[in-house]
């Protein structure tokens, strides 16, 4: 059965799409730690970050670091922090959280955003991102 990362990939589940480019996809989580809260993911499934083949770990780290420079760019934090736990979804995820503090990286606080901040800030994210390219 597919997950449902595969199903945000292949168009079944809509998203607030970051990026894409023929193995990765990044989309803002829609229950994110602070705003920015970006998730960057193989388009393989995979469960365990540790089974993917070096190849596909490597790009998924080049393409995450892609993404964040967006995301530091865009918005107003003090770094980002990246995270890769993968208990929730078994299929591969990079979490890019932007951090002002500590509380940020819990997982415990969340920020609550409208459909409309939710597109303004992929929006914001991806400008800089294809201004970096």
């Amino acid at each position: 059965m597919a997950s449902i990362f595969t199903k945000i990939i292949n168009g079944e589940i809509p998203c607030y799409k970051i990026a894409e480019d023929d193995q990765f996809f990044a989309f803002l989580d829609i229950n994110p730690n602070a705003k920015g809260h970006t998730l960057c993911v193989p388009k393989k499934e995979v469960d365990r970050i540790l089974d993917l083949d070096e190849e596909t770990y490597m790009g998924l780290m080049a393409f995450s670091r892609k993404v964040g420079l967006a995301i530091e760019s865009a918005i107003d934090c003090k770094r980002v922090g990246m995270s890769v736990i993968g208990i929730e979804v078994p299929h591969v995820h990079v979490h890019l959280i932007p951090l002002n503090g500590m509380e940020d990286a819990t997982f415990q606080k969340k920020e609550t955003l409208s459909n409309e901040a939710f597109e303004a800030t992929a929006a914001a994210i991806k400008a800089k991102l294809q201004s970096s390219i």
